[in-house]
């Protein structure tokens, strides 16, 4: 299937299901394609035929998305290497949720969350730890007692109880011996961003006070926004002052149009401000719900909260 009708399915679903779609991005490179949200979930939608060619970067940057913008990170594709993913089957690039449209359509039209995700190996599930404790614990049964009706070891049943998961085999053998559910379901709308945000070696450090800045994310820390920049993301950066989020990016005027009509796309489905800070122009403008001003325009400025009145001026 081409990349365009695969992501035409998936903006059929979306919609179908409720959910405000943005603009697709054109605007390489590109961390994600598109973004839906339905007033409660924002998803930042990466599209790829192979789900192995997502790279280190786009995965970081989708990581630190769902972290500024309290959003959930989504792969779907078509492929891992040379077979088609499953469906119902969950996968993972670098700690990112990967599903095929299929397995999308079931989740959220159907609401059927995956059981199954695939590892070194094969097909795993994770089991409801408290639930398989509560049943063996009900028939009276030791660890060992499990152990030895399953065939394996009193260490294996200790650690499914603490979490472990096990083949799909396995799981199958345990709601059968207890003629119940233990297979614990995947939400694909649940995502934990990384525990620590790195910065890396080729994004600048923040500016101390009383520095020069030459390049505007560096203007903006010192004016007591914070700034977090991302390797490949359509937007450069997302710049948080007084609670309120601003989409930023800035460039040349030849590019400014394109990028600022999309960064608008993104901050009408995901709640937030955006603006382009652009050089060597000398105008102050919107597109859409992006305010475009030029980057000496943005050096008279003295704090974020002259930034803030400007972003926040719907009148403009």
């Amino acid at each position: 299937m081409s990349s365009d009708r695969l992501l035409q399915n998936i903006v059929s679903i979306l919609l179908m299901s409720g959910y405000n779609v943005s603009e697709r991005c054109e605007i390489r490179p590109r961390s994600f394609d598109l973004m839906a949200s339905n007033g409660e979930n924002l998803i930042a939608i990466k599209v790829v035929s192979q789900i192995d060619s997502i790279s280190e970067d786009v995965a970081w940057d989708l990581d630190k998305i769902a972290r500024h913008l309290h959003a959930v990170p989504l792969i779907i594709g078509e492929r891992a290497r040379d077979l088609p993913l499953e469906r119902g089957a969950i996968y993972l690039r670098y700690g990112i949720y990967a599903v095929s449209t299929s397995t999308l359509y079931d989740y959220l039209a159907d609401g059927e969350l995956p059981l199954v995700y695939a590892s070194p190996g094969g097909m795993y599930v994770n089991i409801d730890a408290n639930r398989l404790r509560e049943l063996r614990e009900g028939m009276e049964m030791s660890l060992g007692d499990l152990a030895n009706a399953l065939g394996v070891s009193r260490r294996t049943v200790s650690k499914y109880e603490n979490g472990m998961g096990t083949t799909l085999d396995m799981a199958l053998r345990l709601e059968e011996f207890f003629n119940d559910d233990i297979v614990k379901p995947i939400d694909l709308l649940t995502y934990t961003p990384a525990a620590e945000e790195q910065v890396p070696a080729s994004l600048p450090s923040a500016h101390t006070a009383g520095e020069s800045a030459e390049k505007p994310e560096d203007h903006l820390r010192l004016m007591g926004i914070n700034v977090h920049e991302f390797k490949r993301s359509p937007f450069h950066a997302v710049s948080v002052f007084e609670n309120e989020t601003i989409l930023t990016c800035y460039g040349s005027p030849q590019k400014t149009v394109e990028r600022a009509e999309f960064v608008s796309s993104i901050s009408q489905i995901s709640g937030t401000h955006s603006l382009c800070v652009v050089t060597d122009y000398g105008k102050e403008k919107k597109i859409g719900k992006t305010v475009v001003i030029g980057d000496k325009r943005l050096k008279d400025l003295a704090d974020g909260e002259e930034l803030l009145e400007i972003v926040m001026n719907e009148k403009r």
